[in-house]
């Protein structure tokens, strides 16, 4: 594409060059640059691209982008720009020819709930005979086909060429989680939302490295509502008012608790055999009843959000109710139906907050116990495991201490610092290093109306004992053990 093209939206100032050069591919990352490259000179809190431009030009960049003046060479075309990681944003966006606007793009952000939110608004979709794509933590999902994907919420340039694939494809809707860092960062800079969904908002992501504190964290989430068309917002969350404040979009409702643009009534929690799911009324937007096999209060608000977009595009009404019904999410309360007498369930909660609302959300099906497998990640903050194990002790479940990603870490050492929070509530445990020898006594001790909880791994497919990570599947351990 001719760089002239690539700058229309831009804010720029030419320090020297031409205009008419052809770009071939845009980089931020030195190693990926190839001749006729255009390079994005990043400044990072340990590298700063600036430092690359001569490497850069040796390997064929014609043109650099650059936040501050620099020695020029002859043949190459020179950028300034205030800030590098938005022109990359916008330059990416050019680049792909703006694919956010040639799809409906949802943005989901807040705490929690994004992934799960992502893929019930996918299963509903699909059922309408909608083409679907996704990007968010469990990986992206392009024309079918899963990508592993480092972020949330991908660097600009993957992120547009990924949607540039989905529309290549036929992709009709882009669902896609909206982290915090991914707004900070201006990695969804330029892409057209057409709705917006916050969730929910609690401490979360700060620290020397994220955000320096809550209020940042925050501001940085209600980014998203300047950017798209319509906003929904969770009306019951504690900072739903602070959330709406400075929004450009339309404001659209939902809750369980208060007069709102779509409100869930009449929740029943229903318990079958092997699975627990939620039952509710809706009025509203929709006056319906719904059904969803994904436990507790959560997986309404949830299904809230699923069935307003929905509703939104309008799509039928039986479409969402059969899809809300059969929806599964890999590793977010995730039930693996094994069992009739006894539930098996997979989350990726890894941290006090975590376990405490999921343990309670179970609570409420009154289980006759509540088994936890779980262990902590190696060479990560020690506050979390001591944390971890007192939530399971408080709760009076049982604990099954194990390896999560031990990353080199002495597993016992790390269970022992998670049985120092157990005995503070004199909660009961039994230690077994092997993960996968963990999850098969939990199976071999279950008793009727039991809920074992295999808990922190969640979407994973491996575990990292020492650097390399290894294969494992916690859903296909379980169902190979009731294969045997």
């Amino acid at each position: 594409m001719q760089l002239k093209q690539l700058l229309k939206e831009i804010d720029y100032k030419l320090l020297s060059g031409s205009l008419d050069v052809e770009v071939s591919q845009i980089d931020y990352d030195s190693r990926q640059v190839v001749n006729h490259s255009l390079f994005v000179c990043i400044p990072g809190a340990k590298v700063d691209g600036h430092s690359f431009i001569e490497q850069v030009i040796n390997k064929g960049a014609k043109v650099v982008v650059v936040e501050r003046e620099v020695e020029y060479q002859e043949g190459v075309t020179y950028i300034q720009v205030k800030e590098a990681r938005l022109a990359l944003a916008l330059l990416s966006c050019a680049f792909f020819e703006h694919p956010s606007r040639k799809m409906t793009v949802i943005g989901l952000t807040g705490t929690k709930g994004k992934t799960t939110t992502s893929y019930m608004v996918q299963s509903i979709l699909e059922k309408a005979g909608e083409k679907v794509g996704i990007i968010g933590t469990i990986g992206s999902i392009v024309n079918g086909e899963i990508r592993q994907t480092k972020n949330t919420t991908p660097e600009s340039f993957e992120l547009q060429k990924l949607m540039y694939e989905m529309v290549e494809g036929g992709t009709q809707y882009c669902v896609m989680e909206v982290s915090s860092q991914g707004l900070m960062l201006n990695r969804v800079a330029g892409i057209d939302f057409d709705y917006g969904v916050f969730t929910n908002l609690s401490p979360d992501h700060i620290g020397e490295n994220e955000h320096r504190d809550f209020e940042h964290y925050m501001e940085c989430k209600k980014m998203l509502f300047k950017m798209c068309k319509v906003g929904l917002f969770n009306k019951d969350d504690e900072h739903f008012e602070d959330m709406i404040k400075d929004a450009t979009c339309q404001i659209k409702t939902y809750s369980i608790k208060k007069d709102s643009d779509l409100k869930a009534s009449h929740i029943q929690l229903s318990n079958g055999q092997g699975t627990l799911g939620v039952k509710f009324d809706t009025n509203g937007l929709i006056n319906a009843t719904f059904e969803t096999d994904i436990p507790g209060h959560f997986s309404v608000y949830n299904s809230l959000v699923a069935i307003m977009i929905c509703a939104l595009n309008k799509i039928q009404v039986s479409y969402i109710q059969e899809a809300l019904k059969q929806v599964r999410v890999r590793g977010r309360v995730e039930i693996v139906p094994v069992h009739q007498e006894y539930t098996v369930m997979i989350d990726y909660a890894h941290n006090a907050l975590s376990f405490e609302s999921l343990i309670k959300t179970i609570q409420a099906y009154n289980p006759h116990r509540i088994i936890c497998v779980y262990g902590a990640g190696g060479h990560r903050d020690h506050k979390r495991r001591y944390e971890a194990g007192e939530i399971v002790a408080k709760y009076n479940a049982f604990s099954i201490l194990t390896a999560d990603n031990p990353r080199g870490e002495s597993i016992k050492d790390i269970c022992d610092m998670i049985i120092t929070g157990i005995d503070k509530y004199n909660g009961e445990y039994v230690v077994i290093e092997d993960r996968k020898e963990a999850i098969h006594y939990a199976l071999q001790h279950a008793e009727p109306k039991d809920v074992i909880l295999c808990l922190g791994k969640g979407h994973e497919t491996y575990q990292i004992i020492d650097k390399e990570p290894l294969p494992f599947s916690e859903r296909e351990i379980i169902e190979q053990y009731f294969q045997n």
